[in-house]
């Protein structure tokens, strides 16, 4: 089936299933782990999961009174993630991984395909309806259903035993995609899923665009620099930055994502190994 990568990311074309049932076989036991920041939207996001009777958590960097809702002081979603998987139920195996200021679409068909295939993890994209990202997100799902060269952690299938081996994460600001590529590094079963989607919000102008674009590129470089991702997507970001001036094209949009790729290079090259959002450079 389209948008997905198995043999042709593994070594010997063959497939481990360790720890894994046959294919078709794979019964889900979802557990949402939500990542909240702070307390706003968590209100609307505990309507939503209990609309979708699945059960959850929401890591929030504020206090709340809700048994469901356990506090971590806000130190990177990677932190947040490595916190949430020791309160994991016992006999959940599959954990969607949402952020708390999305509207999820669509789920019924990632449950589907994440159980008939027998993946070990699926990515869903993001959906804007306004801001340059409209543009971007078209451009990046085409790529995306070629090579998975990024995840969007707004909306994440990972198996349980899957995410436990790439867990701890190291601070890193694209969390999503450095378990993305462990996942591919230990030759699991991936795909993109671009019928299911999580809505939100994002940026609203080309220049917020290039602050957005310069944290998420510097945190993919990080993400590179502890995986070994398949060649296809190594190749892909030593190309980037050489590519990037095709971007002008689009006109101001096309220079602010130019220049913010350009950026969260720099921002990596010159030691910004942190997991979060500011640039901090190691000493």
């Amino acid at each position: 089936m389209e948008n997905r990568w198995t043999s042709a990311f593994r070594k010997d074309n063959t497939l481990d299933r360790t720890n894994k049932v046959e294919a078709g076989a794979f019964l889900i036991k979802p557990f949402f782990l939500i990542l909240a920041r702070d307390k706003r939207y968590v209100e609307e996001k505990i309507v939503e999961l209990e609309r979708l009777s699945v059960p959850y958590i929401i890591v929030c960097g504020e206090r709340l009174n809700h048994p469901n809702v356990p506090y971590q002081a806000p130190r990177g979603k990677y932190d947040a993630i490595n916190f949430a998987a020791t309160l994991i139920p016992k006999d959940v195996n599959t954990v969607i991984l949402n952020d708390v200021d999305t509207k999820i679409r669509n789920l019924n068909i990632a449950l589907q395909r994440f159980e008939e295939e027998d993946l070990d993890l699926l990515f869903a994209t993001e959906r804007v309806t306004s801001g340059p990202q409209e543009l971007f997100l078209r451009l990046q799902n085409w790529i995306r259903r070629k090579i998975p060269i990024a995840a969007s952690g707004e909306l994440m299938l990972i198996k349980r035993n899957v995410l436990e081996r790439v867990l701890p994460l190291k601070p890193c600001k694209a969390e999503d995609t450095h378990i993305l590529f462990k996942v591919l590094e230990y030759q699991y079963n991936v795909a993109f899923c671009d019928e299911c989607y999580a809505e939100t919000e994002r940026t609203k102008t080309a220049e917020e665009e290039e602050a957005y674009k310069r944290r998420t590129v510097a945190g993919i470089y990080q993400a590179l620099s502890y995986t070994h991702p398949p060649w296809s997507i190594r190749l892909f970001y030593v190309i980037l930055p050489l590519l990037s001036p095709l971007l002008l094209v689009l006109g101001k949009r096309g220079y602010f994502w130019m220049k913010g790729i350009l950026l969260g290079l720099i921002d990596y090259l010159r030691g910004d190994r942190s997991g979060v959002w500011h640039v901090t450079y190691m000493k």
